[in-house]
C-alpha cells in the first residue's frame, strides 16, 4: 500500500496494519484484501458490487473491518454491503470511506449498508468519513443505512463526518421489533462551503421498542447542514431525539427533529439547540495558556468526541 493508503485507512478506521478477524479492504471500486474466519464469512456478491457479511449465531468479542478508499480523480463507486448477524451473536463492525483527491474531477463514493440484526444480537458500528487532496475535484459521500432489528437486539451506530468531505446525503432507516433497542450517534463537522444533509425514519414497531438519536455538528465558514431525524411510534415504546449544533463564521444548521406517536403509549421526546461558542468557555480555556484559536478547537473537539 501506498503512504496514502496508508493515511486514510488510519483516518477513517484507526488502522497501522493489517487488521485482526475478519476484514475487507475496497479501493477504487474493487476489493483489494478479504479474509473471513471460521465465525464470519465475506462473500463477495454476484449480482451487484459489494459484500455479504455473515455473522455466525453465538459469536462473541470478534471484529469485522471493511474500509473504503477512494485515490483517483473521477471516480465514481457505489457499493451494497448486507449483515447478518446470528442469534445471540456480539461483534464490532469498522468502516468509513476515505477519498483522496489531487485532480480536478469529483470523486464519489455511495455505500449502501442493510443490516439484519438477529434475537438478542447485539452489533457496534463505527462509520467514519474523511477527505482531503489538493485537487479542486469534490469529494462526496452518501451513505445510506438500513436496519433491520429483530427481538431483544441492541444496536449501536456511530456515524462520523470529518473534515474534507464536500458535500454528504446521508439516509438512515431502522425498523426494531418487540424489545429491540437502537442508538444513533452522529457526529458532523462541515467547514468552506460544504454541504451536509442527513435524513433518519425510525419505525418503533415492537412493544417496549428503544431508541436514542443524539446529533452533534459544527458548522464553520460558509457551510450548510440540514437535519431529518422522525422517529414513529407504533406501539407502547420509548424514543428521545437530541440534536445540538456549534455554528461558526457565516455557516446555516437547520434541524427538524419530528416525533409522531401512532400509540396511546408511545412516549417521544425531541429537542434541538443551535448556537455559537460562549466566550466564557474560549476565556476559560486560555486561562489554561491557549489562545484563542486553540482554545477554539478544544472546545469543538470535546463537543464531538
Amino acid at each position: 500500500m501506498t503512504f496514502v493508503d496508508k493515511e486514510l485507512l488510519r483516518q477513517i478506521a484507526d488502522l497501522h496494519q493489517t487488521p485482526k478477524g475478519a476484514y475487507n479492504i475496497r479501493k477504487n471500486g474493487e476489493g483489494i484484501e478479504k479474509q473471513s474466519t471460521a465465525n464470519i464469512e465475506i462473500i463477495t456478491k454476484t449480482d451487484k458490487p459489494g459484500i455479504n457479511i455473515i455473522v455466525k449465531p453465538g459469536t462473541k468479542n470478534e471484529s469485522v473491518h471493511i474500509p473504503v478508499i477512494v485515490t483517483e480523480s473521477g471516480i465514481n463507486d457505489l457499493v451494497y454491503n448486507t449483515f447478518e448477524i446470528g442469534a445471540d451473536a456480539d461483534v464490532l463492525i469498522v468502516a468509513g470511506c476515505g477519498i483522496h483527491n489531487d485532480g480536478s474531477k469529483k470523486s464519489q463514493h455511495d455505500g449502501i449498508h442493510h443490516f439484519i440484526v438477529g434475537p438478542r444480537a447485539r452489533v457496534r458500528y463505527v462509520e467514519k468519513h474523511y477527505g482531503e487532496g489538493e485537487g479542486t475535484g469534490e469529494r462526496v459521500l452518501n451513505p445510506q443505512t438500513i436496519i433491520d432489528m429483530a427481538e431483544n437486539s441492541w444496536a449501536e451506530m456511530d456515524l462520523i463526518q470529518l473534515r474534507g468531505v464536500d458535500s454528504t446525503k446521508r439516509n438512515t432507516k431502522a425498523t426494531l421489533a418487540n424489545g429491540a433497542h437502537l442508538v444513533l450517534l452522529e457526529k458532523m463537522l462541515t467547514h468552506d462551503k460544504q454541504v451536509a444533509e442527513s435524513s433518519m425514519e425510525i419505525n418503533l414497531n415492537g412493544e417496549d421498542a428503544k431508541v436514542q438519536v443524539i446529533s452533534r455538528s459544527v458548522a464553520q465558514d460558509d457551510s450548510k447542514q440540514i437535519f431529518y431525524p422522525q422517529v414513529m411510534g407504533n406501539s407502547k415504546c420509548w424514543g428521545h431525539v437530541q440534536c445540538d449544533a456549534i455554528i461558526m463564521g457565516q455557516a446555516s444548521v437547520k434541524a427538524i427533529p419530528g416525533i409522531t406517536a401512532n400509540n396511546a403509549d408511545a412516549q417521544l421526546i425531541h429537542e434541538a439547540a443551535i448556537g455559537r461558542i460562549a466566550g466564557d468557555q474560549i476565556i476559560k480555556m486560555m486561562t489554561l495558556g491557549l489562545n484563542e484559536t486553540e482554545a477554539e478547537e478544544r472546545i469543538l473537539q470535546g463537543f464531538l468526541k
